[in-house]
């Protein structure tokens, strides 16, 4: 497995692409089309890698894009090829370690420091969905679906982050009438039920969540990564002290910036700010 940096594919047979649309912007894209994208080792592993590595180039990359090749976004995983490597009967501890590294992509995603814009071009299912469901934004083309796998093959709805995210983004009623039935949510209803922020025209959909990417590069580095840290944080937090506490600290800190200081210049000289990542 090859280390992303500036150049193309991630992985040495392609399951995965990375390219830079714009300078500040990663875009990863699945690429398993003839399986609509279906995780197998390698693109799991690489996925995780991949986000990680971008974690480390927090200065060059400000926002990720994530999506998929072909006309799915990712059907979760590969059940053919699952189905063929438990011939050799793997254990309990193994399965759990497979399982473990499936989960370790949704983690990536929540902990890396740039934002992750969701381009769901297609059925996201399973883990899928989870990765969707992880991203900080979500856009859908209107082809996107959303799919609770598990429920339909005897396994838990719960896997990936489902059962957490889902919940908190549509309510828990709701959340759980779609993990216990496993029925579809088309683009149109995810749009409804805030599960989706937009739904666009298909061939706009890598323009729209680009669009929303340079809208983010637009604000202060400090600013963006401390908003994802506190959005996310607070999500858990145990009451409205405790997030008042985490705001406060964190906009002392950010005050301090040299960016600050140029943007509150910039808005009194009525100009743009140039920001310099201090």
């Amino acid at each position: 497995m090859k280390h992303p940096g500036r150049g193309g594919s991630v992985a040495d047979d392609e399951v995965m692409l990375l390219d830079w649309p714009r300078p500040e912007v990663a875009r990863i894209r699945l690429n398993r089309p003839h399986r609509l994208n279906a995780l197998v080792p390698d693109l799991v592993s690489g996925l995780t890698e991949t986000l990680y590595s971008l974690d480390a180039q927090a200065e060059q990359c400000r926002v990720i894009v994530l999506t998929g090749s072909g006309r799915g976004f990712c059907a979760g995983l590969d059940l053919a090829a699952a189905v063929e490597r438990n011939r050799s009967s793997p254990s309990i501890p193994e399965r759990l370690r497979r399982q473990e590294r499936f989960a370790a992509m949704v983690r990536a995603i929540r902990s890396v420091r740039q934002p992750v814009i969701a381009a769901v071009n297609g059925p996201a299912a399973g883990a899928g969905l989870g990765l969707a469901l992880a991203a900080d934004i979500r856009i859908a083309g209107p082809d996107a679906a959303f799919h609770v796998a598990a429920v339909k093959i005897g396994l838990s709805a719960g896997e990936c982050g489902i059962s957490y995210f889902l919940p908190r983004l549509v309510g828990a009623s709701r959340a759980f009438e779609i993990m216990l039935t496993g029925r579809p949510v088309g683009a149109a209803e995810a749009e409804r039920i805030g599960l989706v922020s937009r739904v666009v025209p298909g061939s706009e959909l890598d323009d729209c969540a680009l669009e929303v990417a340079a809208a983010i590069t637009a604000n202060a580095p400090f600013s963006i990564w401390m908003t994802k840290q506190v959005g996310s944080a607070n999500l858990d937090a145990s009451g409205l002290d405790e997030a008042l506490a985490l705001e406060n600290r964190t906009q002392i800190l950010a005050v301090n910036t040299e960016d600050c200081a140029e943007a509150m210049s910039a808005f009194v000289e009525k100009r743009g700010p140039v920001f310099q990542g201090r």
